[in-house]
C-alpha cells in the first residue's frame, strides 16, 4: 500500500466519522475484497464470510470517530474482521463445524482439467497452506497476502510480537516440510 492510500484512508475515516458515505463507499470498494478473503479463510463459508464483512463494514461505520490512528486503517479493519470471524466460529455447533469442513474437503469429479489444476504449484500451495494450524495460517496470511508487518499482525492477532515471529517460523518451517512432502522443493520464498 503507498503512503498516499494509506493517507486517503486516514482522510477517508475522518470523513465517514463526520456521516460522509461517499467516504464509505470508497473506503469499502478499496478493502472489501480483501477483507472478505480475509474472513473466508478464517470461517470458510462464503455466506458467513459475506455477512460478517456487513458486520465489519457497519462497525466502521459506526466506529468511525473512534478511530485513533495508531495503526493503519486497514490494519483497524482487519482486527475488528478478526473478532467477528472467532465471534461466529465460537458460535457454530461442533456438528455444523465438522459437516462443513467435510463438504469442503469433498473432490468433485476429477477430469482430466481438474488432474492438471491438482498438479499446479499454486493449488499444491494453498492445499499446503490449509493443512497448517489455523494459528500459522494466520499469521502467514496477514505476512504475505495482506503485507502487514510483525507490528501489525500483532496488533490484529491480540498476541506480542516476538510470539508473531516464533509462529513465523514455525509456520514457515512446516509448510516447507508440506511442500516438499507434496514434490515442491522450492515452493516457498
Amino acid at each position: 500500500m503507498s503512503a498516499n492510500q494509506a493517507t486517503s484512508d486516514d482522510v477517508l475515516i475522518g470523513r465517514i466519522a463526520k456521516g460522509d458515505r461517499l467516504a464509505m463507499q470508497v473506503l469499502f470498494a478499496r478493502h472489501h475484497v480483501r477483507v472478505y478473503r480475509f474472513v473466508l479463510r478464517l470461517v470458510g463459508n462464503e455466506a458467513i464470510a459475506e455477512d460478517l464483512i456487513s458486520e465489519v463494514f457497519l462497525d466502521v461505520w459506526r466506529q468511525a470517530d473512534r478511530f485513533e490512528g495508531r495503526s493503519a486503517v486497514s490494519t483497524w479493519m482487519l482486527a475488528i474482521a478478526r473478532f467477528k470471524a472467532l465471534s461466529a466460529l465460537r458460535k457454530r455447533p461442533d456438528e455444523e463445524l465438522d459437516e462443513e469442513t467435510a463438504s469442503a474437503i469433498e473432490d468433485t469429479e476429477d477430469d482430466p482439467e481438474v488432474a492438471m489444476q491438482k498438479k499446479d504449484k499454486g493449488q499444491v500451495l494453498r492445499k499446503c497452506l490449509d493443512a497448517l494450524s489455523p494459528e500459522h495460517r494466520e499469521i502467514i496470511d496477514l505476512v504475505y497476502y495482506h503485507e502487514k508487518s510483525v507490528e501489525e499482525v500483532a496488533e490484529i492477532v491480540g498476541i506480542p510480537e516476538n510470539t508473531v515471529k516464533t509462529r513465523m517460523f514455525y509456520a514457515r518451517k512446516k509448510l516447507a516440510e508440506l511442500l516438499k512432502a507434496a514434490g515442491v522443493e522450492r515452493g516457498w520464498p
